[in-house]
């Protein structure tokens, strides 16, 4: 993370709200302006209300899948690609188990729960890397791999789409798995090559 990069992304809404402010002032819309905000923010703790209702159904279905031995199933099934992915983490370190386990809940919808797995893997992975100082193969591979991650079942955008109103909101899973597809199929791709650009720079 860029050190001071919060203090920078706060000093450009800063920015923007001024910069709003200004030009409502100098064409007259200051009274829209303040009407616009107090409607956004009445359907935001509405939109916020609905999701709570349908995101805790979804996460109790996903805890019901995790009883049922759904979830070990899959981390056993992902284990061959998992093992060509991250070739130099050994299958019996704890980094690849947060990797296998953070790798399912994506699959599944559970961000919630992939994320501190997320966080874990790349612990352990750190702890595997020979320089401390830069990011590992098999931790640009995880961050490309997590962030693209084939989804079967998008409960967030689920959540939101039921919230804002839509007649079917589980009408996106199938563009929704076509697309994380596409974009897991790009993220090993190009970290593929850009492994072997590396490789062939270092002279390996």
């Amino acid at each position: 993370m860029v050190k001071g990069g919060g203090e920078v992304i706060n000093k450009f809404w800063l920015i923007f709200i001024l910069s709003g402010m200004i030009i409502a002032a100098v064409t007259g819309k200051m009274g829209s302006m303040t009407q616009v905000i107090l409607d956004n923010a009445e359907r935001g703790v509405s939109v916020a209300l609905g999701l709570v209702a349908i995101l805790t159904f979804w996460l109790g279905i996903m805890k019901i899948i995790e009883k049922s031995g759904l979830l070990r199933l899959l981390v056993r099934g992902l284990r061959p690609v998992a093992k060509f992915l991250f070739p130099s983490v050994p299958l019996e370190h704890p980094a690849m188990s947060s990797i296998l386990m953070t790798m399912s809940a994506d699959i599944m919808g559970m961000g919630s729960a992939a994320t501190p797995m997320g966080l874990q893997a790349m612990k352990h992975l750190q702890e595997l890397n020979p320089d401390k100082k830069t990011a590992s193969p098999a931790m640009c591979t995880f961050l490309a791999l997590n962030t693209s991650s084939i989804t079967l079942i998008p409960t967030s955008v689920i959540a939101l789409r039921a919230a804002s109103g839509s007649l079917n909101p589980t009408m996106i899973v199938p563009t929704a798995i076509v697309a994380t597809c596409c974009s897991t199929a790009v993220a090993i791709g190009f970290d593929r090559l850009f492994r072997f650009l590396n490789a062939r720079r270092n002279g390996k």
